[in-house]
């Protein structure tokens, strides 16, 4: 529930706070906000009667203080799960929204203030990320990608239903050689897509046997990256295989998702490109566990789930190592909507720092998504996105998994009892 403050000015007073990523928290300080906006940021606790008569103190003088979270890679439009099936003939498009709209609070409270929405009927993105950027109702900030331009028959495109319903529900984005790929791509940027999400390998939830090898062929992924950054767009590359990631890297993506068997040289293709990995632990961790404790996945999901997912954790730990931009992502709707602090742990569990943690989910998202101007750090000038844990992350990564202050652009939507 948001409290729509009507105050001009806000002063925060933080225990401790963590400005930049990377750099180290400041004790006692004290946050001004005005129109949504860090105008000052002072040494000590300032008293609220300095300020505008106005002026609302928000007392965080015992928290930890640190930006929004970001996670570059979520689907507000569902979760896995074994009423998957009976969802898609039971639900209306309408249904599917108000659903997304859920999530999309989930995610808020859970202290993560701005998202890419990596694939989902595209009018349902658009409308929840247009309703959300005017206060219609709460969630993070969407950077939406609506449907995956994906190739007949590869993952993204549908799959797992009978002859005549996948003629209804195949996406017009799907596509075949170069030229109508670069119709796909521009069509869905006429139709508002933020940003531009691919799927160059096969993929673990196809409900198919087409494995998780290069699907998109490398001319149709370079039309695919120039038609998209012809128009402003950059481009998100679901990738497995070697193959899939090396091709994705070459054609110029801006990101490769899950990345699980990036090589030598996919590590050097990273460097060279200045591209993002986005790891996704997460959705390979609850893969592996359904598939292995549940029955309503399909043999061909679960035999990729259980080879996939084990082998994420080791390729992201040597991509980390080489020193490979990472960006945080969850692949939510895979695991648990509001969950997406797991990943954090995830992260350090495989030997990332919770310094690196922060900053993949900060600065490094902030970078990806083209909004290190506004958002990323708390300093003046910049949106104040601003969430509060009781502990320090720094010194236990698990402190991220309880927020309990959540502000988004100037407006709390969640603060301690």
């Amino acid at each position: 529930m948001s409290t729509q403050l009507v105050a001009k000015t806000q002063v925060i007073h933080a225990g401790k706070l963590l400005t930049v990523p990377g750099k180290s928290p400041l004790t006692k300080q004290t946050l001004v906000i005005k129109d949504g906006i860090i105008t000052d940021i002072k040494a000590g606790f300032i008293a609220v009667s300095l300020f505008e008569q106005d002026a609302q103190l928000i007392n965080l003088s015992k928290s930890f203080v640190m930006p929004g979270l970001m996670d570059m890679h979520v689907h507000l439009q569902g979760e896995l799960g074994p009423q998957n099936d009976s969802e898609k003939l039971r639900m209306s498009d309408a249904d599917r929204l108000v659903k997304s709209a859920y999530f999309a609070n989930k995610t808020l409270m859970a202290g993560f203030t701005t998202v890419r929405d990596l694939g989902g009927s595209a009018e349902q993105s658009f409308a929840l990320r247009d309703g959300i950027a005017k206060g219609y109702l709460p969630g993070p900030r969407i950077i939406a990608a609506g449907s995956s331009v994906a190739v007949t028959g590869g993952h993204g495109d549908v799959d797992g239903m009978s002859p005549d319903l996948l003629e209804m529900h195949t996406a017009k984005t799907v596509c075949d050689g170069p030229y109508d790929c670069r119709r796909a791509t521009r069509r869905a940027i006429k139709f508002g897509a933020d940003v531009i999400k691919i799927t160059s390998t096969g993929g673990v939830l196809s409900d198919t046997n087409t494995g998780t090898g290069q699907q998109m062929a490398d001319d149709e992924l370079t039309e695919v990256v120039n038609a998209a950054h012809a128009l402003g767009r950059k481009v998100a590359s679901h990738a497995h295989a070697a193959a899939g990631i090396n091709a994705a890297l070459r054609a110029g993506v801006d990101s490769i998702e899950h990345g699980s068997y990036a090589n030598e040289e996919s590590i050097k293709l990273f460097k060279q490109h200045g591209a993002y990995l986005v790891p996704t632990l997460m959705a390979g961790d609850t893969v592996v566990n359904l598939a292995k404790t549940t029955e309503f996945m399909s043999p061909a999901i679960s035999a990729k789930a259980i080879r996939v997912g084990g082998d994420m954790i080791k390729n992201f730990k040597r991509a980390y190592k080489s020193g490979v931009k990472i960006a945080y992502g969850t692949d939510s709707g895979v695991s648990r909507h509001g969950s997406n602090a797991k990943e954090a742990v995830l992260m350090f569990n495989a030997g990332m720092t919770p310094q690196d943690v922060l900053k993949s989910a900060t600065i490094h998202a902030a970078d990806l998504i083209g909004r290190t101007n506004d958002l990323g750090t708390l300093e003046v000038g910049k949106v104040a996105d601003i969430i509060a844990t009781n502990e320090s992350p720094l010194q236990d990564i698990k402190a991220l998994l309880t927020v309990g202050f959540v502000m988004k652009s100037g407006v709390v939507f969640k603060q301690p009892e």
